[in-house]
């Protein structure tokens, strides 16, 4: 016990088992292969510029079209401050985008009919989904 007794030894077993934390907590994050539904990432488009606001579009395919974790997938999808996020999801049995474009709407209107939501967070970080859009 006289490792116990030694202030320094005290001090780095504290700082140990913060810093054991610190990456168990960064390891066990969740993430897309969390959940449930067979969601596949097909398409995404990121605007070049830097300086201003980026822009994030993305197509996903889902399995499980009754599925409630649109909102979560979206969720954990990245978002910059002032720049906005769009998550069209698709019925993976039907066709679905391969590209995507920088203006509304980012994928050819035939693939309208297959989506079964639209996830969006805007600028100021409000978030909306919408399931049948079209």
């Amino acid at each position: 016990m006289k490792f116990f007794k030694n202030k320094k030894n005290l001090l780095l077993l504290a700082l140990a088992v913060i810093i054991g934390y610190i990456v168990y907590d960064s390891a066990s994050q969740p993430t897309v292969a969390d959940l449930q539904g067979g969601f596949r990432e097909v398409a995404l488009y990121r605007n070049a510029n830097n300086t201003g606001p980026i822009v994030r579009v993305y197509a996903v395919t889902v399995q499980d079209t009754h599925s409630k974790d649109l909102r979560k997938y979206g969720d954990l999808m990245p978002y910059t401050k002032y720049g906005t996020t769009t998550v069209y999801f698709f019925n993976a049995a039907k066709p679905f985008p391969n590209t995507l474009a920088a203006s509304e709407p980012h994928f050819c209107s035939e693939f309208s009919p297959n989506v079964i939501g639209v996830y969006r967070k805007d600028a100021n970080g409000q978030i909306s989904l919408d399931e049948k859009p079209f």
